[in-house]
């Protein structure tokens, strides 16, 4: 280990006396309320990152508690969609206004700002970053209990913004059973251990296909492994979801407030119970 300089900012250990990560953080809206923040993440695109996030926001909402998204996957964005939103947000002299669900879940997505939802995102990566940082500091949420950022796969830019820039209390990462996916999975668990971010669980989408005849689970992309995975790297399993044509269908039709399946209860449990938002 290295001779202390007390520069923070160039520094990658974790002691006592560090307060750079706190100095680096966006400041919250003096109007807004935000308890707990927990970002959804995976290695790379196309597992359900965006369904996964919805769901749990959905679960919690159900449970009494108030939960909002911050749809941080700029040039991909798809939350809207998935609770049937299309107005445009607005805003006040206080900053802007996100997007409310039927249900009361707070929404704030660059697909609310756009003139058209199909405008396709050319911005180079440092706009894309302080656009993040603007969601987190410019919106007005109000009275959140768990805020669940929808990242973008990968590790670059925004997630790197967003674990340097908003204070994150854990993070879940979503991965699909393949062979890919110990690697995908160890580079998102990782990059939470170098920004010092408590990893709360991995979530397998597709995990399987249970027939609606007979009840029998077909392994569509081949036998699981999730459960080894998660145990080396020291974390668990928070739910395996399967491949479900009405839960698939909910999200594509802006219905995702009323899908019906417990296959996020356990995750829900372990975010109630490890992040409580009353004392």
């Amino acid at each position: 280990m290295s001779e202390c300089t007390h520069d923070c900012s160039s520094c990658g250990q974790n002691c006592a006396s560090r307060t750079a990560p706190q100095d680096l953080y966006a400041k919250l809206n003096e109007q807004s309320s935000v308890k707990k923040v927990i970002a959804v993440v995976s290695g790379k695109g196309g597992v359900g990152k965006s369904l996964v996030t919805s769901a749990m926001a959905v679960e919690l909402n159900r449970r009494g508690h108030k939960t909002a998204i911050l749809d941080a996957d700029i040039t991909g964005p798809s939350i809207p969609k998935a609770f049937g939103i299309k107005t445009r947000a607005k805003g006040s002299e206080f900053g802007i206004l996100p997007e409310t669900t039927k249900t009361g879940i707070e929404i704030m997505s660059v697909n609310l700002l756009l003139e058209n939802t199909t405008d396709p995102v050319v911005w180079r990566g440092p706009v894309i970053s302080g656009t993040v940082k603007q969601f987190w500091s410019e919106v007005l949420w109000q009275d959140v209990d768990y805020m669940f950022i929808d990242m973008p796969p990968g590790t670059g830019d925004v997630p790197l913004t967003v674990f340097q820039s908003i204070p994150l209390d854990g993070i879940i990462v979503v991965a699909s059973p393949q062979e890919l996916v110990s690697m995908i999975v160890q580079k998102a668990v990782k990059m939470a251990e170098m920004m010092d971010i408590s990893v709360l669980g991995l979530v397998e989408n597709m995990s399987y296909f249970k027939c609606p005849d007979c009840g029998k689970e077909h392994k569509i992309f081949g036998d699981s492994h999730i459960d080894e995975i998660a145990e080396s790297f020291g974390t668990r399993v928070l739910a395996k979801v399967p491949i479900d044509a009405d839960l698939a269908k909910s999200v594509d039709t802006g219905t995702v407030e009323l899908f019906v399946g417990d296959w996020f209860e356990g995750a829900a449990d372990v975010i109630e119970n490890e992040l409580k938002t009353t004392e």
